[in-house]
């Protein structure tokens, strides 16, 4: 199995658990938060929603510098909205992977603010990266949705909520 047809195995995986997690956001608590310096419900659930298109973002560019393009999440008003643009993102990753190669993995990838450099990494590493940053940002939406009394689906097996306990 070449290291593409692995990432493209695990993005797949890794979607079937996310979008269960995202179907369970609740659209009337979008603008709730756990704590003050946490961001809202709908923020994350967005920032979830998103990451599947880094694969394409890393795969097509050298760099993100937020000097250049500051972030802006997607605008998102309802669960619909949610889980059409997690769709779309993932068919963005799905479709760069297709198109990619192991070679290419190989080449280096920055992420900077104008002079200031935050790291410079192989796109393979990038990539982890990016679907660790899922499972990390979905844990997190795990707990937002545990504290709102949201069962919580499974991710590597059942969860407490669907055990017979």
């Amino acid at each position: 199995m070449t290291q593409i047809q692995m990432l493209q195995k695990e993005l797949e995986k890794e979607a079937v658990t996310t979008r269960k997690m995202l179907e369970r956001v609740p659209e009337e608590k979008f603008d709730w938060k756990p704590h003050p310096k946490s961001g809202t419900l709908k923020w994350l659930a967005t920032h979830v929603a998103e990451l599947p298109g880094w694969v394409e973002m890393t795969l097509q560019t050298s760099e993100l510098d937020f000097a250049q393009n500051p972030y802006k999440p997607e605008t998102i008003n309802s669960k619909d909205e949610l889980m059409a643009y997690f769709d779309r993102s993932l068919a963005k990753g799905r479709a760069a992977l297709s198109q990619a190669t192991d070679a290419q993995l190989n080449d280096m990838w920055t992420l900077r603010s104008g002079d200031q450099v935050y790291s410079t990494d192989s796109k393979a590493d990038v990539l982890r990266m990016a679907y660790c940053q899922t499972v990390h940002h979905r844990a997190q939406l795990g707990v937002y949705l545990r504290l709102l009394e949201v069962p919580i689906p499974g991710s590597y097996g059942p969860s407490a909520d669907e055990m017979n306990f």
